[in-house]
């Protein structure tokens, strides 16, 4: 007869004793015990022990005897409980068992190159060459299945507050500012070329001059640029945008979809209002605008303290424009010579030109540089740092970003290191008042510390043509121990001030209406004021499953060369599909290509 599935593997329980089921899936593990089989049968629900009795029907148990791992099988058996001495506590559906009285194998299955259970001991990239295997592990079903989860509630939480899902082009035109854009030739149109979307902001601003006031949706984004292990090429976000509204609206909004899917996935009850800290505070307690708040081991500003204190590194440091900051780590006496002596190298890679340490000891600090400084400047730097008998202080000279770059990574070293992260903890905070714009030394211009449509702070509009690195914007990210999960603005919704920020930018009226002509005739038809967040869904589904790889929670991501190692993509192809395109490569593009 033809087996049709009654329940799934990680389902069955002792409520079910005495019934007739039928199991579906993939041996997971096979076991011979004096004649008897035992097969673990595992699908994504979960596994089931399945047993095969040579002297309940000796036929079936002959088939069994050709089962190895992974093969893909059906079984119609009933329900009992597991023999006294054999009920595994560690499986949901360990006191029970199928006693099988018929078997079909669908498919057999060549040795997988790793145990599916096992897989500590296997590189990344065999992982994503056998993601198809990789995926039919516990873990990553568990994983993406979370994903879909979430994304649930996302959904759920947005269309009960008012919000309308709303799709956007992935085929639209190339814009500057951001990452290099994925460009697509057009076939119709040689020459031209398509860009796919870094994200919808163009788009979900002209749905705010469509009279859609709150939309969202869960969307894929473009981006050509490095990667690392929380980065994708192509990332998923959750892309939302309101009209009438100021930043306490959005970050109302925000807060209560984020307590919804914590509370939907996790059963954790986090309690909005989250707190709030500018990007100046920020950057001067912790050297980062996304702090992780679960510790504390702020930074401390000993500028003034040390510029002249005798120390010619330092004080050069701060004639160059530079700043002195210093990380201060209590009851740290444990620190190894050679932990300290690594520290240098530490900062080196992250760009300064060196780190300097001081411990503090009941006969005074020890360190290379304390024979440079009076008593007076230690005493001093003591007490700005509120350093006592067993503190380590680590020193930065240097430009503040790299100071700043290498005290924030140092701190969470050294929380990790002295235990002083609470991994069960989710410490949200809001990150506002952003720089309007940043100086770019490659171009030599200002560019957008967020975007081009980020609205500045009203009272700093005059500061424009003479100040603007001054200018402040109205941005926010939302932060979640140490990660930034989301980032938005309220958007200008007036063509003038736009055209002013444009021409900050070094965009002239010529340029901007080639790039954002159908944008800037959009707001003079009446647009509302609108603004919006984009929350980084992969990030977040990350810090939901407790993983800190990105690739753990994407069915088929890339590597960091933005490669797929299943697939091969990015390949060649035809020459006639070059043609017909318009495109001839070039010798370096025509190159041996390195792999992965």
């Amino acid at each position: 007869m033809k087996l049709e599935r009654t329940s799934y593997c990680g389902e069955i329980k002792k409520d079910d004793l005495g019934a007739e089921v039928i199991l579906m899936g993939w041996v997971h593990r096979r076991r011979d015990h004096g004649g008897v089989i035992f097969i673990d049968l595992r699908d994504r629900k979960g596994i089931a022990q399945v047993v095969f009795n040579p002297e309940h029907n000796p036929d079936i148990h002959k088939l069994a005897h050709k089962l190895r791992n992974e093969f893909v099988i059906g079984i119609r058996g009933s329900v009992r409980e597991r023999p006294e001495g054999m009920i595994n506590k560690n499986l949901p559906t360990g006191d029970v068992e199928v006693l099988v009285d018929e078997l079909v194998i669908y498919n057999e299955a060549a040795v997988p190159p790793f145990l599916i259970d096992e897989f500590a001991s296997v590189t990344e990239n065999v992982r994503l060459k056998y993601r198809y295997l990789d995926l039919r592990r516990p873990e990553m079903q568990k994983n993406i299945i979370t994903r879909h989860k979430a994304a649930m509630s996302v959904r759920n939480c947005l269309s009960k507050e008012g919000f309308i899902e709303i799709e956007t082009p992935f085929l639209t035109r190339s814009t500057p500012e951001g990452a290099r854009d994925y460009l697509v030739p057009s076939r119709v149109n040689l020459g031209s070329f398509y860009a796919l979307p870094q994200s919808p902001q163009l788009f979900k601003q002209i749905l705010m001059v469509s009279g859609y006031d709150r939309y969202f949706q869960i969307v894929k984004c473009f981006r050509d640029e490095d990667l690392r292990a929380d980065r994708q090429p192509e990332f998923t976000q959750i892309d939302i945008e309101m009209s009438f509204v100021d930043i306490k609206d959005i970050i109302k909004a925000t807060e209560k979809l984020l307590a919804a899917l914590f509370d939907d996935i996790l059963g954790i009850k986090v309690k909005p209002p989250f707190p709030q800290m500018s990007y100046r505070e920020a950057r001067e307690k912790y050297g980062t605008d996304k702090p992780d708040t679960r510790f504390g081991l702020e930074l401390d500003d000993l500028t003034d303290i040390l510029r002249d204190a005798g120390l010619k590194v330092f004080s050069e440091a701060v004639k160059s424009g530079g700043v002195i900051k210093a990380l201060t780590v209590p009851d740290s006496g444990d620190l190894s010579r050679k932990e300290l002596d690594n520290t240098v190298g530490f900062a080196q890679d992250r760009g300064a030109g060196g780190l300097a340490w001081a411990r503090v000891t009941e006969k005074g600090w020890q360190s290379p540089i304390a024979k440079f400084f009076a008593p007076e400047a230690i005493e001093a730097v003591e007490e700005k740092t509120g350093a006592k008998l067993g503190s380590t202080i680590f020193f930065v000279a240097d430009d503040a970003d790299i100071t700043d770059a290498v005290l924030s990574d140092l701190r969470l070293q050294m929380g990790r290191r002295f235990n002083l992260i609470d991994d069960s903890a989710f410490n949200f905070l809001w990150v506002h008042e952003f720089p309007m714009f940043e100086y770019s030394k490659e171009e030599k211009r200002y560019v957008s510390m967020h975007h081009p449509f980020t609205s500045p702070i009203d009272e700093d509009m005059d500061k424009i043509e003479t100040n603007p690195e001054e200018m402040r914007a109205m941005a926010y990210d939302i932060v979640l121990n140490g990660n930034e999960i989301g980032g938005g603005s309220i958007r200008i919704s007036n063509s003038e001030t736009q055209r002013k920020v444009f021409s900050a930018l070094g965009l002239g009226d010529a340029e901007a209406e080639e790039k954002f002509g159908f944008l800037m005739e959009a707001l003079t038809y009446g647009a509302p004021p609108h603004g919006g967040i984009a929350l980084g869904f992969d990030r977040i589904v990350m810090l939901l499953c407790g993983t800190d790889n990105i690739r753990d929670v994407i069915a088929f991501p890339k590597t960091q060369r933005a490669t797929c190692m299943m697939t091969g993509a990015p390949t060649d192809v035809d020459k006639k599909q070059l043609d017909e395109l318009g495109l001839k490569l070039t010798a370096a593009a025509l190159a041996p290509k390195k792999e992965g």
